[in-house]
């Protein structure tokens, strides 16, 4: 295994890999590279929904999303494709599935057709964010929780709109023990206990402060690149610069627990 780094503050591209023969040996050392980087590139040959599956299940059981349907036969993979800039869903930084009472601990997302350039994505390190507070914000934002609501995706995808859930504002890592700034600009209406006038001044605050561009690392997609990311401390943007041109990726997110 070959581990090359794609930015200074997150992000690893991982080479050595195959995808095709997963078992749990493989999981743990890409676990444990995640855990030091967050964000990894593993190229390999394209995986049909079956094959992507298998990979996800080896880190916890997939996640069935609440609004967006599934790929036909396989619970858990959904599709993104290119419908055009005016209705893109994924063009703000967020962090997977914020909106459910246990949020996936991690996504994987392959690549299987790619613009000829453009349609990268973006990553944010959410534990750099807060670290570089102030010890006052980090004991302000250490007692706050936040409402999350996925009640506008579902709005766009003609669904009920789930009920809303209620995070801590920064989030302790179950395995790493690092803490890490956990509202997103896609699904946090307000704090708990505040309107969202209020909460709106500090908020807008910390979604600049934690996608500041020496957080971020950038990814350029190829057919048959594997991007795994955690969720827990990880935010990301998908960059729609590329028209009306052919992209399709598939995605699991991998059931999380209750954030703490």
């Amino acid at each position: 295994m070959e581990i090359e780094r794609i930015a200074g503050s997150l992000g690893a591209r991982v080479e050595g890999v195959d995808l095709t023969r997963f078992d749990d040996s493989t999981r743990d050392a890409l676990q444990h590279v995640l855990h030091e980087h967050l964000v990894l590139v593993v190229p390999g040959p394209v995986l049909e929904p079956d094959a992507l599956l298998t990979v996800a299940r080896g880190f916890g059981e997939p996640q069935v999303h609440p609004v967006v349907p599934h790929v036909e036969g396989h619970p858990g993979v959904i599709e993104i494709r290119n419908f055009g800039k005016r209705v893109t869903l994924n063009e703000h930084w967020h962090s997977d599935v914020t909106f459910e009472a246990k949020p996936p601990k991690l996504t994987l997302l392959q690549a299987h057709t790619v613009p000829e350039a453009g349609g990268d994505t973006q990553f944010a390190n959410q534990v750099q964010a807060f670290e570089e507070l102030s010890e006052g914000m980090q004991a302000l934002l250490s007692g706050l929780r936040a409402v999350h609501s996925g009640a506008a995706l579902a709005r766009v995808m003609g669904r009920d709109a789930p009920q809303e859930v209620v995070h801590p504002v920064v989030r302790t890592h179950p395995e790493t023990g690092r803490r890490a700034l956990y509202v997103c600009r896609a699904f946090t209406q307000r704090f708990e206990g505040m309107t969202a006038e209020e909460s709106r001044p500090l908020l807008d605050f910390l979604y600049a402060w934690g996608t500041r561009p020496h957080l971020t690392a950038r990814v350029r997609w190829s057919p048959g690149d594997l991007v795994i990311w955690d969720n827990r401390c990880v935010q990301h943007y998908a960059i729609h610069d590329h028209g009306d041109a052919e992209r399709v990726l598939l995605r699991v997110t991998v059931e999380g627990e209750v954030p703490r």
